[in-house]
């Protein structure tokens, strides 16, 4: 009886335990490399899905920068228009763009942001 009770414990703990880290790791992160961008305009793309249904996403090539300032073009697309001028951390694996967040100026690396800056005058 206690056996049973201690096993089911473990295996709710394990269970609870990788929800918690699904809900909040993005695996798309891991092991990609991180690049600083500053949106400008966004190309408007349109496609229809496989039940023939149009939807709109832009797609972003733009020129972005590590912690080091290595510059490297990333594109990556959104299925919104992103707000201009705002700044994305852009997770890289090779060439492809696994995810992205907004970042706050405060929070570039010091080497990304001069860069970016220059790239802006």
């Amino acid at each position: 009886m206690k056996k049973g009770l201690i096993v089911g414990v473990v295996i709710l703990v394990i269970l609870i335990g990788g929800v918690v880290f699904i809900q909040n790791v993005n695996l798309n992160r891991i092991g990609a490399d991180q690049y600083y961008v500053q949106i400008q305009d966004g190309k408007k793309m349109e496609d229809k899905a496989n039940d023939g249904k149009k939807y709109i996403y832009y797609e972003y090539t733009l020129e972005g920068f590590d912690k080091n300032g290595k510059e490297k073009t990333v594109t990556f697309t959104a299925n919104k228009e992103l707000r201009k001028e705002a700044y994305l951390s852009v997770y890289m694996k090779g060439d492809k763009a696994g995810s992205y967040q907004e970042v706050q100026t405060s929070e570039l690396p010091d080497q990304a942001k001069q860069k970016l800056e220059e790239l802006g005058k």
